[in-house]
């Protein structure tokens, strides 16, 4: 407290010393003595240049730290990296993609249920928030459309790309899930000391990624239909609308249930993850994390290492 006062004390007389300078060359210039007015107002001049220029010049200072804290952080990853501390699992474009289907999801959840439940008064605030009950229907449409956007990217990342058609082999259901389903039960009713151990994706995650393709296939194909109502009817009966109607209205109540309830707890609220982990925005997990969560895709790493520096 008293280095703080001395700061803020040296500040002041040296506001003061300024202050005296400037009066006297301007007395020297002009030949007359300062009215007490005059010399206040040439105080409050110095003190709002200063405070202005320290202002930029903070502002400065804290951009050029920033970048050069992130330089740093940088050459720290890739060290990490280097040294197998720290395990990339997922590239920018599956990163990409979560992230657009994240925020298609999260918008079709706000904008959505409030048309369900449009009686409840908390609900009825959000179309409020929203703008009415026109601009919730543009915004539900408009991520629904992002939902489709990510839906296409995807299909093309599996049929293109080695990375995608990798990903999708091993996220397919094998005996081995149920396996380590039993193997996770016994652990937790305490028959075991030892949990089951994961490849790339657990059988946690893979409910997650197949519970996406069950949701997409009927909310964007009853959407769809309500969205395009006029040309449904031209070549449908009106009971099949009806039936699309129930059949969006249900799935998208258990689909945001499934996203609050299993995914948020599983990547952010579980006590080993809180408050969420940050894999899917840097790709990146600690070597710690990677035997913990997938020790055989990480010994599977371990021995593609050997291999290649084998071959050299």
């Amino acid at each position: 407290m008293s280095e703080e006062n001395d700061k803020k004390e040296w500040r002041v007389q040296a506001l003061k010393r300024l202050h005296k300078e400037l009066e006297e060359e301007l007395q020297r210039e002009s030949g007359v003595m300062l009215t007490p007015e005059e010399s206040a107002r040439v105080h409050e001049k110095i003190k709002e240049e200063i405070g202005e220029r320290i202002k930029l010049r903070f502002e400065e200072l804290k951009t050029e730290l920033y970048e050069e804290i992130l330089r740093e952080k940088k050459k720290d990853i890739k060290k990490a990296v280097a040294e197998g501390e720290l395990l990339y699992r997922f590239g920018v474009n599956i990163r990409a993609q979560h992230f657009l289907l994240a925020v298609s999801t999260f918008l079709l959840i706000v904008s959505g249920l409030p048309l369900r439940f449009h009686d409840s008064v908390i609900f009825k605030f959000i179309i409020f928030l929203l703008g009415g009950i026109q601009n919730s229907t543009f915004l539900h449409r408009l991520a629904a459309a992002g939902l489709m956007t990510v839906c296409v990217w995807h299909m093309g990342w599996l049929l293109v790309t080695r990375e995608g058609r990798r990903d999708f082999w091993e996220l397919l259901p094998k005996p081995k899930d149920v396996t380590d389903v039993i193997q996770n039960i016994r652990y937790f009713l305490r028959l075991t000391n030892e949990k089951a151990k994961f490849d790339r994706y657990s059988y946690i995650e893979k409910f997650d990624y197949w519970a996406v393709y069950w949701g997409v296939v009927v909310m964007v194909g009853s959407g769809l239909l309500l969205w395009l109502e006029w040309l449904s009817l031209r070549f449908l009966p009106k009971w099949v609308l009806d039936i699309a109607k129930e059949a969006h209205r249900d799935e998208a109540l258990l689909a945001t249930l499934a996203i609050v309830i299993w995914h948020m707890y599983n990547a952010h609220l579980n006590p080993s993850k809180f408050p969420g982990t940050l894999v899917i925005w840097n790709g990146l997990l600690t070597k710690q994390e990677m035997l913990e969560e997938h020790p055989h895709e990480y010994e599977k790493r371990l021995k593609a290492a050997e291999r290649k520096s084998g071959d050299r």
